[in-house]
């Protein structure tokens, strides 16, 4: 009997391990001739903006980590769409669920985000919309943020001016829908730290002479008295030209100058340098913070693989939910129980390196200092149920 029983044991031991391993699904969507890519931008490399296709950090995550998987005996399947509507993504989104798709990872527009968590029952990993609307009141249940949000990057620079008793500032706003949205963010921050908004002056970039005055960083900066000028510009064309052109020589902040970043290549902390020397040299371009967002929606996936090896789907969700990441940043990070956003430290940076970081020193909060960063729990600004 004892033979028979080892030879049994033996063939469920063998039968183990040449079992498939577990798959966990992904799709990646993006935009089809995505305007942010375009060669004339990229050569710009405005900080804040992103310097290549999502699925270049996606793909590194996944790639560093697969000892960890194959440890796990776990695999992650990364497939990519293009899509070039709001219904094309939509479509999207329901045609990989339908295929089997766990997980969902967009770098879209907002309304498209808010398209595709509306077409699916999966979590919806945003890499690309740092709108706060996304996280407010167009908050959805499974939808979940790795970029930091405006908010988040507004209260940094509000931070590290207050640390600096900067504490006059000067708005310069751009004519956008989205640079006005933008601009009565940083306001609130100004607010939430005490800082006071002297003036809000609006600019415009024009070909016709007679507007030309509308973008002259001399008339623009002149009569006030001002710690620090505050630029909103979303393009960035305007921004890139405005330090050391202001009638007082003054600091520029916002979106150029100093801005408040997910990640910059020059970080040398907490392992920073190799994960961007591994992106370096993987995709020859430096790391953004675009990029870090979708390295860090890799890291989640595997964070949930590792943890629920065998699945399903709803096992791989629950696990994503409540992980715990490292980010090469200093400190673990997690998703927000309100808001699905990434709790996560800010890098303040000139564009040649990281000047400071947020949230700044010695700052307190009742139970997490990274949630003084972006809209805390009491705003309780997202009303879904998550």
């Amino acid at each position: 009997m004892r033979p028979q029983r080892l030879g049994v044991a033996v063939v469920m031991a063998l039968a183990a391990a040449t079992a498939p391993a577990a798959t966990l699904k992904v799709t990646l969507l993006q935009p089809a001739d995505d305007p942010r890519l375009e060669r004339s931008r990229l050569e710009r490399a405005y900080l804040g903006h992103p310097g290549g296709p999502a699925g270049d950090g996606l793909k590194l995550a996944v790639e560093d980590a697969q000892f960890e998987l194959d440890a796990a005996e776990v695999r992650i399947s990364v497939d990519s769409a293009e899509v070039g509507s709001r219904e094309a993504a939509r479509a999207a989104a329901a045609a990989a669920e339908k295929a089997g798709a766990a997980v969902l990872v967009v770098d879209l527009p907002g309304d498209w985000t808010l398209a595709v968590a509306d077409a699916v029952k999966i979590p919806v990993l945003n890499v690309g919309d740092a709108a706060d609307r996304l996280r407010g009141s167009d908050c959805r249940p499974r939808l979940y943020h790795l970029l930091p949000s405006e908010r988040m990057r507004s209260d940094a620079l509000a931070q590290t001016l207050v640390a600096r008793r900067w504490a006059q500032v000067l708005m310069l706003v751009g004519p956008t829908p989205e640079d006005q949205v933008r601009a009565a963010t940083a306001q609130a921050s100004m607010k939430r730290y005490g800082l006071k908004l002297v003036a809000q002056r609006p600019f415009k970039l024009s070909a016709d002479p007679r507007e030309r005055d509308f973008a002259n960083p001399l008339l623009l900066t002149g009569n006030a008295g001002y710690d620090a000028v505050w630029v909103v510009d979303g393009a960035g064309e305007f921004a890139r030209s405005l330090p050391y052109r202001t009638v007082l020589p003054r600091p520029v902040v916002g979106d150029a100058g100093l801005v408040a970043l997910a990640w910059h290549a020059q970080f040398e902390r907490y392992g920073a340098p190799q994960v961007s020397r591994r992106f370096a040299k993987a995709y020859k371009r430096p790391m953004t913070g675009p990029d870090w967002a979708a390295w860090m929606a890799g890291k989640a996936l595997i964070g949930a693989a590792v943890a629920a090896p065998k699945g399903p789907a709803p096992a791989w969700a629950k696990a994503l939910g409540g992980a715990t990441l490292d980010g090469s940043k200093g400190t673990p990070m997690s998703f927000r129980a309100w808001d699905g956003q990434l709790r996560q430290p800010l890098l303040l940076s000139d564009g040649q390196g990281v000047v400071a970081q947020a949230p700044i020193e010695g700052l307190l909060h009742p139970t997490n200092v990274l949630d003084t960063l972006g809209a805390d729990a009491p705003e309780k600004l997202c009303k879904v149920a998550r």
